[in-house]
């Protein structure tokens, strides 16, 4: 008699199959990404050793390689700030939006980043209380290395962070390890944290602001088109204004220094010449198109193009420096033997942080890009365009006014802004909705539907007309009002639907909290560790 022995089947369900397989292409692009950004670094390495052998040659070719690491970074968070909005309001595609802030990013570092920066950003510690050449460089590597570990920590929480605060903080943070804490300037370490509150709320409020003119004078009219083709050419010279006011004051300030009375005149002649172009141009477009917001939202996509673009330009420019100022101030002490207040920039090093910022942001870019454009708050074309708009009336406006201003602060706190003002007139509205179903309680429920459907496709004025009618007739009804005590309490409570995801909001106000502390912390820890490393 056989026996047979009964074996347990072991299947794997389709579902398994497929998260396998998501994840082992996940693993595979990530290793991709990584060989690729290592093998950028590996190029810088193999040109400096190519390069003439002079004292302290060693140090600078680890230098350039945490130099290397920080650009990588700042292309990997910080861009996303510039093209997030217009991704996620579909103006761009993600490939489309890398290609541009890639070339504008270079383009505006090799072009206007300028061949001098300051050695220490600004002015945060006192070098003259550094005793050496030597210490100074341990302090700017020190520095260098701590802002890049944590733009990398920021960026992999999807947590985007300002470039400047997190170099403030290493070169703070190595900077009292290197000379103790009478070598900080605290006055300018107190702008820089009021900017924490300044920049978002005045982005903020800048983008909302906007948002309320662009629905009151196009999206809330009963002919949008009409309106559009009014509002719109207004709106694309205003930001014609706003960004060559930005981009002459703060994008080539490099090249050239203009103050903004010269600035802004200037950039009132090009707004002009803008509007009477565009006007004819959006009239014509508008013809055959259905009276609609849809339709609305694509007259808006060229003007997002082209503030993406100008937006990356002026970054590329100005906050290039956190990445080759370090390298560009240990470079001027390994060769003069000293500390000076500013330092030049090598061709070899702008080239670095130029293709540093666009390989960081073509390989870790999208996922900060998703975070700004899509994941805090919904975008579309009209939004993400006040949104453009605020990051630029923000900064003139600040620098006017002498504030303390952080551009990554700015734009995300403009997205809030946007997406709050939504939260809030979502809110009105269904409580207004509310209030006038109460008041017709009583009434015929058809009559209530035609009121309600008047009332909707009603002009602002006239919707205030209607409203003011329904409170005079509750009036005339009765002495006391239509609605009870709990009633009225409980309209408060209607359609509290929340548009801002709150844990992006939490997550992203607390790194920029722990920004300076953490990366000064970083910073300090590392200059021990590499004075302990160099001295004998």
């Amino acid at each position: 008699m056989r026996t047979f022995i009964s074996l347990p089947i072991y299947y794997m369900d389709l579902n398994d199959l497929n998260q396998i397989n998501k994840a082992s292409s996940s693993a595979r692009k990530d290793l991709i990404r990584l060989s690729l950004g290592l093998a950028f670094i590996l190029l810088v390495v193999l040109y400096l050793i190519s390069k003439e052998h002079v004292e302290g040659h060693l140090m600078l070719v680890i230098a350039a390689v945490f130099g290397s690491y920080m650009a990588l970074n700042i292309g990997a968070n910080d861009v996303a700030n510039n093209v997030g909005p217009a991704v996620g309001s579909k103006a761009l595609t993600m490939t489309g939006a890398i290609a541009i802030a890639a070339i504008f990013e270079a383009s505006g570092t090799l072009i206007a980043g300028g061949d001098v920066v300051t050695t220490i950003k600004d002015g945060i510690i006192n070098p003259q209380l550094i005793r050496d050449s030597d210490t100074f460089i341990w302090l700017m590597m020190a520095a260098l290395l701590a802002a890049a570990i944590w733009l990398n920590v920021a960026t992999s929480l999807n947590a985007p962070v300002s470039t400047t605060h997190s170099i403030v903080g290493g070169v703070l943070g190595a900077g009292i390890a290197a000379g103790g804490f009478e070598i900080a300037n605290w006055p300018i370490m107190g702008k820089i944290a009021a900017s924490w509150i300044i920049s978002p709320v005045l982005g903020g409020l800048f983008s909302a602001v906007f948002l309320y003119v662009v629905k009151r004078k196009i999206t809330y009219q009963p002919n949008m088109l009409i309106a559009a083709q009014k509002v719109v050419p207004v709106l694309i010279a205003l930001m014609t204004w706003a960004f060559s006011t930005y981009l002459i004051m703060k994008g080539l300030k490099q090249i050239i220094k203009v103050d903004f009375p010269i600035a802004a005149s200037i950039s009132l002649i090009f707004a002009i010449v803008i509007f009477l172009i565009v006007k004819p141009r959006i009239v014509k477009a508008s013809i055959h198109l259905e009276p609609s917001k849809a339709s609305v939202n694509n007259l808006f996509t060229l003007p997002l193009i082209f503030s993406a673009a100008l937006l990356s330009f002026a970054h590329g420019a100005n906050d290039v420096a956190n990445a080759v100022g370090p390298l560009a101030a240990i470079n001027d002490a390994i060769f003069q033997h000293g500390v000076s207040d500013k330092a030049s920039i090598p061709l070899w090093i702008m080239i670095l942080g130029a293709t540093g910022l666009a390989i960081g942001l073509a390989l870790y870019g999208p996922k900060l890009i998703r975070t700004v454009g899509s994941e805090i708050t919904e975008l579309d074309k009209m939004r993400a365009f006040c949104i453009a708009m605020s990051a630029a009336i923000t900064v003139i406006f600040a620098s006017q006014m002498g504030l303390p201003i952080s551009s990554t602060h700015t734009a995300v706190g403009a997205v809030f802004g946007v997406g709050f003002l939504r939260e809030y007139l979502k809110h009105s509205n269904a409580k207004r909705m509310e209030e006038i179903r109460a008041h017709h309680e009583h009434n015929d429920p058809e009559k209530i539907a035609e009121f309600l459907n008047a009332f909707k496709k009603a002009s602002i004025a006239k919707k205030g007309k209607m409203l003011k009618e329904l409170k005079r007739q509750a009036k005339l009804q009765s002495d006391t009002s239509l609605l009870t005590k709990k009633e009225r309490k409980s309209l408060k409570k209607v359609y509290r639907q929340e548009l801002v995801k709150r844990s992006h909001l939490y997550k992203i106000a607390a790194a920029w909290l722990v920004t300076v502390p953490l990366s000064g912390i970083l910073g300090g820890l590392l200059f021990f560790t590499i004075r302990g490393i160099m001295l004998p």
